[in-house]
Formats: structure tokens, sequence, C-alpha cells
């Protein structure tokens, strides 16, 4: 099939034995082939090399650039020997060369040149070609240690730096606020018997100050006055960033006074700058925009620098939008917004949801010509992952990849997450082969991010297998990942095995935390065997893990729903004895409890308690006792206590009225529980499934004529999310969908729209719900009368839909039910439609698939793409049996220990 067929060319290396083989070792074997001796083939070429550069131009010769295409650099150290006394010419070769081939002169081809020209004792060359690799771009932290650590080997050969290498080596270490390296450096420049001018002095400053080292700093301050140079903006400046470093803000003010005191110091927009950022990171936030005002007044123009900590802080603070608008000043005053101010607001946007925001700042910042860095990649593929939207945030790793933007283990941990996010989990462990084999190694993360979305999707032996491959390459697993699989033991009911892992963390030194206590506290808890729970609080005191309001919380739950009313008191004691104070959720559960023993009047008195001790009850806590006062038939006391909640200033939501609805169901009063379901759609809540599935059975006994006993079960109190839900998981296990007919569907609908209701969602569950019950002529009948109502389906029925046909071949009927949804701007996932483009390519209708495929990516993105590795990534269709295979391809990539490429 056609893009199975891409996909395999795509992901698969031509070359692949050579991928650890540099090139130029590879043109170096082809050229020793051709000639026979190495030392006549690096004459040969070297002298070749030599006398083209003696030429006018030469930098634009072509011959000259296939010569030095793959060119090693003993060949070039040989090249830079020929010139003889013509330095400049030899340094100028030096650049060229570093630029021009093909596989270009990393840092290690850089430093083994340098090392080539000192052991030809061309030192004057090899000062200059320091300082041309210092003032070159890319030097990080890494590659300093790494420059450093070559010049102490080259000491050993006689070399030492010259002043301008020394000099422009602290500024590099000041940029990169390396204080103790550039001391350390410092003092070997005094020990080479140079004596330091006022720059040096600037710059350790403001080295030492960068790093918080204050105390150093104003030492070479001293050292300054006494030798009489004149103080400067620049180091008053070093000096403020310093105590801003510390958090010292009395003290850079008190620099700043001095600053302004003395003629010729005044501050400057980065001084202002760096105490706007001081109070920032403070909280002062209304003093810094003071001082921004201030500054203006001055005559100083705020820079890129200063609104970017000004938006910053405001994001930090939540105030997305006040963030925008500084954003929207600064570009109207002319200052141009750089890569950290577009990622600042590209992440704050992402974490709040708002992704067409994202996505438009994004394409601001390509339009003004600002080149994302990979944390601005990083940032938007979290965002798209977050919401589930894969395809998008692969398309972002393709454009990484075509800007020469590396992608990092972070950049892949948030694409295998969005994976597991969306339940394919063996997907993400395909694409953790692929990074690994392209050299990028996974972290303690990744194989936690791999741990958690198995659990999640309850495949306990591939998250435990993961588990044992992090053993094995070296990574051991944390806390997380132990309490991710204790977790998903408890919820499978394998209490045992969570407690042998507990017993394995602790063996290991790892020390489990509330969460994981409170993890298996739940889980006895909710199986009854509360005294197993009691030893486990016991045992967790005894680690000195303090517990929390949630590990009381589970006990409280688990006796009130036992109508163990003593014990519970008992546990609330206790709870108080350890300082901790009772929450909403805490008062709701003993609510819940006295009306579980129908005891209501001790519900009412626990309310009463809750609001003179300032704990303010929340809907949950109305929608409780609403629920106990139903339950022991007092319906009617019900609503009125629930159309008098808003006198409280807490209003009703749709768990809410779906109570009351039902207790009027149970008591056949049809009628009137329509009555509160349009009450319910005015105060601007839709019915959900619980409400859906009561009315369809009260409608059905009614026609038929039989007792409405227990329209549905009793409402079950879940105080994780507070809400009085039947369990979900067990919604289409109930008959009502083989006992309705579809007749009872239309009047569902017709009643509906009276009482002001969407259909939509009532059109989806129905449809859903006749589908699971093998009812397909009608879930279609359904389905073609909702698109003729201009309705359009859900993606879980899309899912379904395609599911059912495809299973029965009829591929074309399915093709058209979607080109119809796709026509009315619905989005549909690649991964649900994947049968459909399967069984279309089967059929030989590749065109009918392509387009498909082209029509789903139109809505799923900004426009129209062309198929690419990542597109055809995610629509390959893998087996999650083959997880244990890639598994053990993993582990054999470890131990392959392969460098980055």
């Amino acid at each position: 099939m056609y893009y199975i067929s891409r996909l395999k060319v795509s992901w698969r290396k031509p070359l692949a034995s050579y991928a650890r083989v540099p090139l130029f070792m590879l043109s170096s074997h082809c050229v020793l082939r051709a000639s026979g001796s190495r030392s006549e083939t690096v004459n040969d070429l070297s002298y070749k090399i030599s006398s083209l550069i003696g030429q006018s131009n030469w930098e634009d010769n072509k011959f000259l650039k296939s010569l030095v295409s793959h060119l090693s650099p003993d060949v070039a150290s040989k090249v830079i020997e020929l010139q003889g006394a013509n330095v400049e010419r030899a340094v100028q070769f030096f650049k060229w060369v570093c630029k021009q081939s093909t596989y270009c002169y990393d840092l290690e081809n850089r430093i083994s040149l340098l090392k080539s020209l000192v052991s030809a004792n061309l030192f004057s060359i090899a000062q200059k070609a320091i300082m041309t690799t210092l003032n070159g771009c890319g030097i990080g932290e890494e590659e300093i240690v790494k420059l450093i650590c070559a010049f102490d080997d080259m000491r050993k050969m006689g070399f030492r730096l010259s002043y301008p290498c020394y000099s422009t080596l602290l500024m590099t270490l000041a940029k990169l606020n390396m204080g103790v390296p550039a001391f350390s450096i410092y003092s070997r420049m005094l020990v080479d018997g140079f004596v330091p001018d006022f720059i040096v002095y600037k710059t350790m400053i403001n080295a030492l100050c960068k790093s918080g080292f204050v105390q150093a700093a104003e030492m070479f301050f001293s050292r300054v006055l006494r030798l009489g140079f004149d103080l400067d903006t620049h180091v008053y400046t070093s000096l403020v960033l310093g105590n801003c470093r510390k958090n010292d803000l009395p003290e850079a003010f008190r620099v700043f006074e001095l600053m302004s005191k003395d003629e010729g110091c005044s501050a400057n927009s980065v001084t202002y700058s760096i105490l706007i950022y001081g109070l920032c990171e403070v909280g002062k936030i209304r003093e810094a925009f003071q001082l921004q005002q201030e500054m203006m007044i001055k005559g100083l123009t705020p820079t890129t620098h200063t609104y970017t900590i000004l938006i910053k802080a405001m994001c930090d603070n939540g105030s997305i939008y006040k963030a925008l608008s500084l954003f929207d000043e600064m570009s109207g005053r002319g200052c141009k917004p750089n890569f950290h101010t577009y990622t600042i607001l590209i992440d704050i946007l992402c974490r709040d949801g708002k992704l067409d925001g994202a996505r438009e700042m994004f394409k601001r910042m390509l339009e003004d010509g600002v080149f994302p860095s990979a944390i601005t990649f990083n940032a938007l593929i979290n965002g798209y992952c977050k919401e589930g939207q894969v395809v998008p945030a692969f398309e972002l790793l393709n454009m990484m990849e075509k800007r020469n933007c590396k992608p990092n283990i972070r950049t892949y941990n948030e694409l295998i997450e969005g994976l597991c996010r969306i339940h394919m989990s063996h997907k993400a462990l395909l694409l953790l082969t692929m990074v690994i084999d392209n050299g990028l190694m996974p972290n303690t993360i990744t194989y936690n991010i791999l741990v958690d979305g198995f659990c999640r999707e309850g495949h306990l032996d591939m998250a435990f297998n993961i588990f044992n491959l992090m053993n094995s390459v070296g990574l051991g697993p944390d806390s997380f990942t132990f309490t991710a699989l204790i977790y998903e033991f408890c919820k499978q009911g394998k209490l045992e095995l969570a407690n042998g892992l507990l017993c394995i963390m602790s063996k290991r030194g790892i020390y489990p935390d509330e969460v994981t206590y409170t993890v298996l506290i739940d889980r006895y808890c909710k199986i009854g065997k509360i005294a197993t729970a009691f030893m486990i609080l016991k045992e967790m005191v005894k680690n000195r893990c303090a517990p929390t309001f949630h590990t009381f919380n589970s006990f409280l739950d688990a006796l009130s729903k036992e109508n163990m009313l003593l014990e519970e008191h008992a546990v609330f004691g206790k709870m108080l004895k350890y300082g901790l104070v009772p929450s909403v959720v805490t008062y709701t559960i003993l609510i819940n409890g006295h009306c579980h023993a129908g005891d209501i009047t001790s519900s009412f008195k626990v309310l009463e308690l809750m609001k003179l001790v300032g704990c303010h009850p929340n809907v949950y806590t109305y929608t409780v006792l609403i629920d106990g006062l139903c339950r022991n038939g007092r319906v009617d006391e019900a609503e009125m206590f629930l159309f008098g909640m808003a006198s409280s200033g807490v209003f009703p939501n749709r768990v809410t009225y779906t109570v009351l609805l039902k207790a009027h169901l149970k008591a056949g009063r049809l009628d009137r529980a329509f009555d509160i379901l349009s009450v319910m759609i005015k105060d601007g809540w839709q019915p959900n499934y619980n409400t859906y599935y009561a009315l369809l059975k009260s409608l059905h006994s009614s026609v038929k004529g039989v007792e409405v006993n227990g329209a549905s079960p009793n409402p079950v109190f879940d105080t994780g999310s507070l809400a009085l839900e039947e369990n979900y998981d067990d919604r289409f296990s109930n008959h009502v969908f083989r006992e309705i007919d579809i007749e009872d569907a239309f009047k569902l609908r017709d009643k509906l729209e009276k009482c002001g209701g969407l259909t939509a969602d009532m059109y989806n569950i129905v449809i859903i719900g006749f589908w699971k019950e093998g009812r397909i002529a009608e879930a279609d009948r359904l389905t073609q009368d909702m698109l003729k109502q201009g309705l359009f389906p859900d993606k879980s029925v899309c899912s379904s839909l395609i599911e059912h046909h495809c299973r029965e071949c009829k591929f074309d009927y399915c093709l058209e039910i979607l080109n119809q949804i796709l026509g009315s701007g619905c989005t549909l996932s690649l991964s649900s439609c994947n049968p459909l483009i399967e069984g279309l390519c089967n059929q030989g209708k590749v065109q009918e698939a392509q387009k498909l495929i082209s029509d789903i990516l139109k809505h799923n993105v900004d426009s129209g793409i062309a198929f690419s590795p990542s597109i055809e990534f995610l629509l390959k269709r893998d087996e999650p049996n083959g997880c244990f295979e890639l598994l053990k391809q993993i582990e054999q990539l470890h131990q392959n220990e392969r460098p980055k490429v």
C-alpha cells in the first residue's frame, strides 16, 4: 500500500552500516585506496590546496571546494603550515575550511586542528585561530570546558595563550555565567605574567556578579578603585545584577543610588531592566511597572529585554491578557520581540489551552523573521500533545528538521506522551526505537511516560517489562515509576503485587511519598479492607511520611459507605489531631455518610458546622444533601432545597438537576421530570449520558405500562471528582438499549426540542448504545436522520461507525458518510479512519484513500500537507502485540551505545 511503502522508505537510512563512521574517515579511506600511501596523500593534497589558495578569489574556486569537501584536520594543518609567514592567509583558510567542509568542523575537529598547529610550532596562527573559535557561534558551557581542557593539553606542548586570547576567553565565560572557571583562568593569566587592564577587571566583576559571587566581585571593584581606574556604568550595572541574583534588592538599589550620584555613570536601559527583573523575581510586579515608567520619564526607551521580563512576569502571574497587551505595546513602540518573547507567550498560551492563540503567535514569529529554538517548538508540541492533537505536533517535528533545529530528548518526550494520551502507547514505543537509533538517549522521564501510558491502557505486563528494562539499561526507576505501577496494580485488584512493589521500593532506598501510600490506602478502603488500610497508615507515619487530608478522606468515605458513623467521627478527630484542616470534600463525605444512614437531620447539622468554621459548602455539598432527601423519599423537599440554593450563592449544576430528575422518574412523575429538564437547560446545563439513559428507560416503560422501579441505579458519590454519577465504565452493560424501540429515541428527541435542548448529544449517545448492542440498522437510521437534521456525529460515533462498517467491508457507504461529516467542517483523527484508509487501499482505491487523508489533514492543521515521514508513521497500522519485540530492540540499541549524530 502506498502510504505504508512510503513509510518504510522514509524511516530507514541508507548506508546504515556507515552511520557511526565520520565522513572524513570515509573520504580518507577512499583517498588512501587511490594513492596507496597516507603520507603521500596528505602531501599531494596539501600542496595542491596550498597552490590554489595562493590565487585571487580562491574562496570561490569550485575545484578547491570539492577538494576540501571532506578534508581531515591533519591535512588542513599541513595546508596552513605551508603558508609560511603569511599568517593572515593561514587564518583566513582556517576560518574558511571550518565552514566549507560538507561535514563541517565541529568543536572536536577544530580542537584537533588547533593541536596540530601547536605541534607544528605555528603558535601565532594558533593564537588567532583560537580567537576565531571563541568568537564563533555555538559556544556553550560544554564546548568551553572542552576548549579549556584542550588549552591545558597545548600548555604541556609549551604553548601559552596570548593576552588577547585570555581577554576573549574571560569575556566568553562571563557571557555564559561561568564565574568560577573565569576566576581560574584569571589566576592562570597572572601566573603567565600578564598584568590585567580595566577591561579584564570589568569582565571579572561581570562574570562573578552573574554567578552571584558579589563579595568576590567587590574585591575586584576595590582593586579597580585602588589602581585609579575610572568607574563606568558597566561596573555599577554588574554589581546591581549580582545583588539582584542574590535577591538582595535593598543592596541593589543602594548601588543604583550611588551610580546616580556618580557623574558619567548614569543608569542605562540595561540597569533598569536588571532592577525590573529583580523586582519581578520577588513578586513586586507593581513596583517593576513603576520603575518602567520612571525609566521612560528619564528618556530611556524600554528594550526588548525590558518588555520580555515584564511579559514573563505577567505570564507567571496568570495575567495572559496583560502580557499580550504589553506585547502589542512593545511592537507599537518599534521594539522588535525576540525568540525569548515569543517563546514565553507561546508557552503560556499552550499551558492555558489557547492553542489557536499559540499557533497565531508562532505564525507571527516566523513572519517577523525570528527563528524559533528547540524550546519554542517544544512548548508548541507540548500544547498540541496535551490536547491529543498529535498530527500537528508531528508536523512541527518535520518543520524543526527542515529548519536544522535539532530536536532534543524533551521534544520526543512530549511526542511520546502525546501518543500515550491518545492510547497509542505501542506507537510511542516504536517512536522510541527510532529516537535511540538516531543517536538520542532516553532518560528516566521517557520511560516513566511509557510506564504510565501502558498502565493507563491496562497493559500491566508491558509496563512491568519497561520497568525491568529501566533497570537493565542503568536508568533506575524513581518514585513516579513505582507509584504508577502500584496505582495500576491497585486498580486491577492485584494488591499483593502492589505491596510487593512497595517493599522493593523501600529496599532500594526510594522512599514512598504520601501519594504512593494514599493510593494503597484508598484501594484497600474501596474494597472494604479498612483494617489493612489502617496498618498502611501506621507504616506511613512510622516512615515519617505525613498523611494528607486526601489520605483521611479515603478512610472517611469508606466508613461512611459502611454506615460506621462512630468510627468515621473517630477518624475525623484523628485528622484534626494531625493538624490537618478539613476541606469541603471532608465535610461533604461526612454529610454523605449521614445521608446513607438515613439521618438527614445530622447531615444538616454538619452543613451548619462547616459554615460556622468558615468552610463554604459548594455545589457538590448541596447535591449530596438533595440526593439524601431523594433517597429517603422526600423529593418535594429536595426540589425546594434545590431552588433555594441560589440564596446561599451556590448554583445547581448538571449533576444536581440530574439527581432530582431521576428521583421524579423513579416516583413515576415523567411530566415533572421533563419540567426539571426544561429548567436545567434554561439554566445552561445540557443533559449528559445519565440523564438520557434514565429518560429513555422511563419513556419506554411508560409506553409498555411497566413500573419504573429503579429507573437507574443509585448514584455513587466519588470523593475524587465530587460527582454523583453511575459507574461510567459499565454504562452499556444495562439492557436499556436492547429493550427500547427506535421510536422511543424519536419521542425523546421531540420532547428535548420542546425543552430547548440540543439533540446532537442525544443522537450520539443512542447511536453508540445501538452499536454496542449490535443493532446496526437502528444505528444507521439514526445516523441518517441526524445528518438530515444538519447535525453531525461526534468522534466516538464516527469511530464506531468506521469500525462496524469496515468490518462488514462497506467501505463506500462509510466513505460517503465521512465525506458529509468532513464537509461540515468537523475534524476526525487519522487513527480512527485508519481501518477505512486501509480497506480502500486493499480494494485498489488508493486515490480515494489519499483524498480522505488530505481532507482529514486540512482540518487538523493549518494548511494542506503532503505525505511526510511523521504522518505516514502515524498512519501505519502497528500491532500492540509487537511491543515485546520492540523492547528487545531498545535494549539492544542501548547496549550498542551509539553516539549522538
